[in-house]
């Protein structure tokens, strides 16, 4: 630490600790006092010495992947103990000393537990007033110790850049799982063997809450229930038991079977029967022991979990699997946790340990904090699974199945929808209408996601059955924009409504805006003549034979804004080796900086690179040049159709 000024009042755990040198690396933030603040503090402290680490600055080749890791979850001990006693914003500085190479981190809070005295003052670890939690840090640190001032604290650590704990026999599984998950770094000291005194287990008590951050982190966004189910066995095995099983379930209460009133057992928490069905699916077992775990599924298989209470989430007994683990596993205690999230159950967290009349309290409660973080994790992976199976429903029903041949036209067609998971804004077409008429469209929606699905679910089927019946291209934008101002709005609202919940209060029905270019082809004597207009749309762009470029319409409003708007189509004629080029504003947008493809006609150059090329070579260069053009990847939907007489 630098030199402590006057008035500050210093206890520390071992004297020492070096002024850092001027100019060394350092880092300084300010982070709130919430439990997120530790999570936020660990990603700033490892992508912090990683680039430290890259720099080539003096003193950071001392910057070992182990000193990184140490750094990491000393940090997260100090924010979690400054956050839990304090509640304070919290200052986090890190340094690295150039002669040494060790690293000296600070954790200041702006209230102190106790008031700053006159003298400086030794304590024993265990006394609460000081210790706060910090057995982990001292374990890694090569000293460390709490500073004082009026109205705030410092709790500070030195990890030198020798292993401080590699020849430690008691820590030697920590040791060789340090390339493993930085979460599970943490779990492995904090969770206690059963047999451990008193004292380790008031440790785990104020040491559970930095458990349980990285068990969250590990588990935040996983959009795999079977991976949590993975994640959560390598949390609590072998740290927290010998083994871990986890059932998954249906979602719809009793499909999977639940008990009858009045047939669970009296003491053991299981039911004696269950209504028919299919029963729960064994997603996951672990083992310390990776050749049992094959043995212990098989077993487990046999006794599924049926819970008297499905919505209690506390731990229940479990049969002990004693034919499966051996001699050593023939006696032990195993509890059952339900996975709940939503009021709805999820499945079933198993945990066993052999040689164990009962699980300590310590234990069963912190295993019932993290089945809970599991359930939820469970949870959002099944909703983030049917949106996504919606999504792909309905882009499916608001896309064609195939794109029709032309006669004498060549096409090519380039659809990115911006949000994979969700259903786009922008949507194409291209079908045959009868009496040797081909019809095409691409058009952009306001908006995205159920809204726009909406207006697009209403607008290409009744742009096929207009062109179907014989309606000019005119007539069809006419009727099309009196249909969304008629329909759409109310149907995007009730969808909104049914998928997303009710509108909040002033909000009301918001009409949709549809931009669209509609066109005819009809085959001719020599080329094809084409028909089209474009309603709020990017213009077509046409490429003759010789490589000139212009556009092949004019602007028009969009659809569903005007009341009983009139459109205007125009007609020309395709020759052989002209190219018809249509594109959402996905490509005439794309950023770059405050610049736009299409600024200075960027997007006519493009096309006018083209000439040459067949169709399908043209929608490729232009989708290449529109990702080229930043080097972020497009923020909107891009679609691109390419029409060629041949």
């Amino acid at each position: 630490m630098g030199a402590i000024p006057a008035q500050r009042e210093t206890v520390t755990r071992a004297s020492g600790v070096p002024a850092h040198a001027r100019g060394c690396p350092e880092t300084r933030t300010t982070l709130p006092g919430s439990p997120l603040s530790p999570g936020s503090a660990r990603t700033l402290v490892r992508t912090t010495l990683t680039d430290w680490a890259a720099s080539g600055i003096p003193g950071t080749e001392h910057l070992t992947d182990r000193l990184v890791d140490d750094a990491v979850v000393a940090v997260s001990e100090l924010v979690t103990n400054a956050v839990v006693h304090a509640g304070t914003d919290v200052e986090l500085t890190c340094r690295l000393e150039e002669d040494t190479g060790a690293l000296v981190v600070e954790v200041l809070d702006h209230h102190p537990s106790r008031a700053p005295r006159d003298a400086e003052i030794e304590a024993p670890y265990e006394t609460p007033e000081y210790g706060r939690g910090l057995r982990l840090v001292s374990r890694l640190a090569e000293s460390w110790g709490v500073t004082y001032r009026t109205g705030a604290k410092i709790v500070w650590a030195r990890l030198p850049a020798e292993d401080p704990i590699a020849a430690r026999d008691d820590i030697e599984a920590y040791a060789e799982e340090r390339a493993l998950e930085r979460g599970l770094r943490v779990a492995e000291i904090l969770a206690p063997e059963p047999q451990r005194a008193e004292r380790d287990r008031d440790w785990l008590n104020r040491g559970a809450l930095s458990f349980l951050a990285e068990a969250s982190d590990l588990l935040a966004g996983q959009l795999d229930e079977n991976l949590v189910a993975a994640l959560a066995g390598q949390l609590i095995v072998p740290r927290l038991a010998d083994w871990c099983a986890v059932w998954l379930e249906d979602e719809m209460a009793g499909r999977w079977g639940y008990p009858r009133s009045g047939d669970a057992e009296g003491g053991g928490g299981w039911a004696a029967d269950v209504v028919a069905g299919t029963g729960p699916r064994l997603a996951r077992v672990w083992h310390g022991s990776e050749n049992l775990i094959e043995e212990l599924r098989c077993a487990l298989e046999k006794e599924p979990p049926h819970p008297a209470d499905s919505h209690r989430t506390g731990p229940v007994p479990y049969p002990w699997p004693g034919e499966a683990l051996g001699a050593r596993g023939a006696q032990g205690t195993a509890l059952a946790y339900r996975l709940i999230a939503g009021g709805r159950p999820l499945g079933t967290l198993v945990i066993g340990r052999a040689d164990l009349v009962r699980f300590p309290d310590e234990v069963t409660g912190l295993v019932e904090d993290l089945s809970r973080r599991v359930a939820l994790a469970i949870g959002a992976a099944r909703q983030y699974a049917r949106q996504a199976t919606i999504s792909r429903v309905l882009q499916r029903g608001l896309l064609p199945g195939a794109v029709a041949e032309i006669p004498g036209v060549a096409s090519a067609l380039v659809y990115e929808p911006y949000d994979k998971g969700g259903p786009s804004g922008d949507f194409y077409d291209l079908f045959p209408a009868g009496d040797g008429r081909w019809c095409f469209a691409i058009g952009d929606v306001q908006g995205k996601g159920p809204e726009a699905a909406v207006v697009i679910g209403i607008a290409r089927p009744w742009l096929r059955l207009l062109a179907r019946e014989g309606y000019r291209v005119a007539d069809v934008l006419d009727r099309l924009n009196q249909l969304l101002l008629d329909d759409a709005t109310e149907a995007a609202d009730a969808a909104a409504r049914a998928l997303v919940g009710p509108v909040p209060p002033g909000d009301g029905p918001q009409t949709r805006f549809l931009s669209l270019l509609y066109g005819e082809l009809t085959p001719v004597d020599g080329g094809i003549r084409c028909t089209l207009a474009s309603a709020g749309h990017p213009l077509p762009l046409l490429l003759g034979a010789g490589g000139e470029v212009h556009t092949a319409a004019h602007p028009q409003t969009l659809l569903g804004v005007v009341e009983d708007a009139t459109y205007t189509s125009e007609t020309f004629e395709l020759r052989s080796g002209e190219t018809l080029l249509c594109v959402t504003d996905g490509v005439t947008e794309r950023r770059s900086g405050s610049r736009q493809f299409d600024d200075g006609d960027g997007l006519a150059t493009a096309l006018a690179g083209c000439a040459g090329l067949n169709a399908q070579l043209i929608a490729e260069r232009i989708r290449r040049l529109v990702h080229e053009f930043s080097g972020r990847p497009p923020e909107d939907d891009l679609a691109l159709l390419v029409l060629q007489a041949e």
